[in-house]
């Protein structure tokens, strides 16, 4: 039975003829780019969950509230997570990572660059199931200055040689590193990154006590079976007992007067598979991505599904009226309405079969375009996970399910009696595509629409007028390498032609702002948390940052070594009437604080996702090598500059490589996750809008096809072509209207939620309606015009003929 199920589903499909070939391309679009969205969720919800223990580790974190700023942060103080370990008998093991970024390696007189150095506890294969392909994986962490590296690493600087107890030095670290494991790389889809791992015994923070000092990365291992619940009710001793006699030394009042004031200071604990999808917990170590787009990208999918689906239905009841003598002489000869319902969604399956076929086709060749775009690396490998063959086989199920249930009962519910006497519920039937037609339209509009309102928010975000000018800038990196030789280097980088000005400075605006506590003289009880950079006299001119009220620092005036500068956001934030006569104190030095000599105009220093911070501007002394060197320069001297700045750096740094980024691309690397967003969301909409424009051209040419003898004798009347252009179009641009009033209500709701996330952000516009319904309007005609000029060109006498 089934046999013949499958040749008469062959037989009729074989008939229909173009109408397949229209279903059969608009499902494979569907599919393959759903297939896609769920690859990139896929691999987004696949981070950490390789690792065996990965249900046991959780990461802490510090959640704080001063003066009520909020702050989420991923980074910890060293003595946490030992502390943990020895007080909390929930707790199994612990380990900390410290992460070095764009590290200099040196292997004889050969120097390389590893964007990603993790010191970590000799724990650290205990936590995370990365192979060790050589050495011991209990010993191989233990020692100090012991490093394991990756394969990839390995064979960068080993070659083919057997690297095991070989000698490198790594970054400013006075002592060679010996050799002691080859790891496997590590995967992408974990939320760190590393090349290398130290043994934490290596570093300054392995002696570091200090529990305000939030500068690593914290993990615990629990006991099997262990609520974390439990273990996060006991930070709250922890808190007393460590950090309540700081704030006491630091600030002078206790830790309870500290918090009732309207402070907090507490841990968290983000369980291991959470920590890639949890924007709220910040890092800038391959910061966590926001689950919001998975869910946006998500719908895309099912909606592009449910646009190929309507496609379907559209044009399978559209052939009502052609089937319904088969259905009739079916069913005069016996066959029940269950026998046609299950050839016709036979008949569907097949096709979503086809479907499929022709969308795996289309993904592989679409599959690295794809992966470039999100820099990732995707793949569809059938046979690598046992539910990839089941998945496939159900979506074709579903698809089968979702497109031809309809028209199955709706084809076999034809009376035999009324379709062989030509009579069949054609009112209905056009009612329903109509209402799918519009349905077809929303989704349409609402991509369109929102794929604009993306599209203007990261233009506003990359263009904005950020407080200081990020154009023309070169920044190196590295400047600890320079040593006690930075004024040096700065004076003969001022001699270069085409410079302009020169700064050094701890930090740069999107990269490495530290946030430290500080309290003002005369208000020890309070404490406020202030993005600090230590810059030198250039910096404000380098960076074009301009001044509100006072001055910056004088190189006339010693005093003005010993001063600082705030933001105007750190004047409103700590309630500072009169700046000028204020002294600002370090939590970690004490009195006498810093005199304030200046106000700065706010200026965006980190992402436009974060409000304007407040920030403080020290002086950068002498001893502080570490940070930036900052060179402003005349764009059309770029090469010039470039080259002998790499010139210049040599005599200076001992032929070590020089690490640079221009200012105003690493900036909007910030905007990296809107940028491919706004992306995928227009390549989708292009191909949700192709998938319905082509089953409007199919529906549009069945329609023509039942009118071709009422267009001939419109004809014959004295009806032009382009007065029958105008009547088919004005059916169209009714559901077109009709789709826009249900869609920008739709649309409105959603996107104003989504750009409530951002501080800054645009403000929606008619315009941005009008352009969807436009665009909308502008496909469909596009999509008709070419059939309905075609059928209207006909001479009356064939139309009039015509079957």
């Amino acid at each position: 039975m089934t046999r013949h199920l499958f040749k008469f589903s062959i037989r009729a499909l074989k008939r229909q003829g173009g109408y397949v070939a229209i279903n059969v391309l608009g499902l494979a679009i569907g599919i393959a780019c759903t297939l896609l969205i769920a690859l990139f969720i896929i691999h987004e919800l696949s981070y950490d969950q390789f690792h065996e223990h990965r249900d046991q580790i959780y990461r802490i974190g510090l959640h704080g509230r001063f003066s009520g700023r909020e702050t989420r942060s991923a980074y910890t103080a060293p003595p946490i997570a030992p502390a943990m370990a020895e007080e909390f008998p929930e707790v199994e093991s612990f380990l900390r990572m410290y992460i070095w970024e764009e590290t200099v390696i040196q292997v004889d007189d050969r120097f390389y660059t590893e964007d990603h150095v993790a010191m970590v506890d000799s724990t650290f294969f205990e936590f995370f199931s990365i192979p060790l392909l050589r050495g011991n994986a209990e010993t191989a962490l233990t020692e100090p200055f012991s490093i394991v590296l990756s394969e990839t690493a390995s064979l960068r600087l080993f070659g083919d040689e057997d690297p095991m107890n070989k000698l490198l030095r790594a970054g400013n670290m006075p002592e060679h590193f010996r050799v002691t494991g080859v790891m496997a790389d590590i995967p992408e889809n974990s939320h760190f990154r590393a090349g290398m791992l130290g043994s934490f015994t290596s570093t300054q923070q392995a002696s570091d006590d200090n529990w305000l000092s939030n500068n690593l990365f914290s993990y615990v291992k629990l006991l099997p079976g262990t609520d974390p619940a439990a273990v996060s009710d006991r930070f709250e001793g922890l808190i007393l007992k460590y950090i309540g006699p700081m704030i006491r030394e630091f600030i002078g009042i206790t830790i309870e007067d500290f918090l009732s004031s309207g402070n907090a200071y507490n841990f968290i604990m983000q369980p291991l598979t959470a920590i890639h999808l949890d924007p709220s917990v910040e890092s800038d170590h391959h910061p966590p991505n926001d689950p919001r787009y998975l869910w946006i990208f998500g719908s895309i999918g099912v909606l592009i599904i449910v646009i190929a689906s309507i496609n379907f239905m559209n044009l399978s009841t559209a052939q009502a009226t052609k089937r319904a003598r088969e259905v009739g002489v079916k069913k005069v000869v016996g066959s029940s309405r269950g026998m046609l319902v299950r050839q016709f969604l036979a008949e569907t399956i097949i096709l979503a079969f086809v479907a499929m076929l022709v969308a795996l086709v289309l993904v592989e060749l679409s599959l690295p375009y794809f992966s470039n775009l999100l820099s990732l690396q995707l793949s569809l490998s059938y046979l690598g996970s046992w539910y990839v063959i089941p998945a496939l086989l159900i979506l074709i199920l579903l698809i089968g399910l979702l497109a031809g249930g309809y028209p199955a009962f709706y084809l076999s519910s034809f009376h035999p009696a009324s379709v062989l006497k030509g009579k069949t519920n054609g009112k209905q039937n056009t009612k329903l595509r109509l209402a799918l037609t519009v349905m077809q339209f929303v989704i349409s509009i609402m991509l369109i629409t929102g794929s604009v309102i993306i599209y203007r928010q990261l233009n506003y975000m990359v263009n904005k007028d950020l407080g200081f000018d990020k154009e023309n800038i070169l920044v190196l990196r590295r400047a600890y390498t320079l040593g006690a030789q930075v004024e040096a280097f700065k004076t003969e980088l001022q001699g270069i032609p085409g410079v302009l000005s020169v700064s050094a400075s701890t930090a740069v605006p999107g990269r490495s702002y530290n946030n430290n506590g500080y309290t003002l003289r005369g208000r020890s009880d309070e404490s406020f948390l202030l993005n600090t950079t230590f810059a030198d006299y250039d910096y404000l001119e380098t960076y074009g940052i301009a001044v509100a009220e006072g001055r910056y620092f004088d190189p006339e005036l010693s005093t003005d070594r010993e001063a600082c500068l705030l933001n105007e956001r750190a004047v409103r934030n700590m309630g500072i009437d009169d700046p000028f006569r204020t002294r600002i104190i370090n939590l970690g030095d004490g009195p006498p604080g810093y005199p304030v000599i200046g106000l700065l105009r706010d200026f965006h220093f980190e992402s436009l996702r974060q409000d304007i911070a407040p920030a403080i501007i020290l002086f950068k002394q002498e001893d502080m090598h570490w940070g930036y060197v900052s060179i402003r320069y005349e764009s059309s001297m770029l090469t010039r500059v470039l080259k002998e700045t790499e010139t210049l750096w040599d005599s200076f740094a001992a032929s070590q490589p020089m690490l640079y980024f221009f200012m105003d691309q690493d900036f909007n690397r910030l905007y990296q996750e809107e940028r491919q967003s706004a992306r995928l969301s227009v390549i989708f909409t292009i191909l949700a809008i192709f998938i319905a424009s082509m089953g409007l051209y199919g529906l549009t040419a069945f329609s023509l096809q039942q009118r071709v003898k009422e267009i001939g004798i419109r004809k014959t009347f004295g009806a032009g072509v382009s007065t029958i252009w105008f009547m088919v179009c004005k059916e169209v641009m009714v559901l077109v209207a009709l789709a826009t009033v249900v869609a920008w209500p739709l649309v409105y709701w959603i996107g104003g939620n989504w750009l409530q996330n951002y501080p800054y952000r645009i403000t929606m516009r008619p315009q941005d309606f009008l352009l969807g319904f436009v665009i909308a309007v502008l496909i469909a005609l596009g999509s008709i015009t070419y059939r309905v000029i075609r059928i209207a060109s006909m001479n009356p006498s064939i139309s009039l003929h015509y079957e």
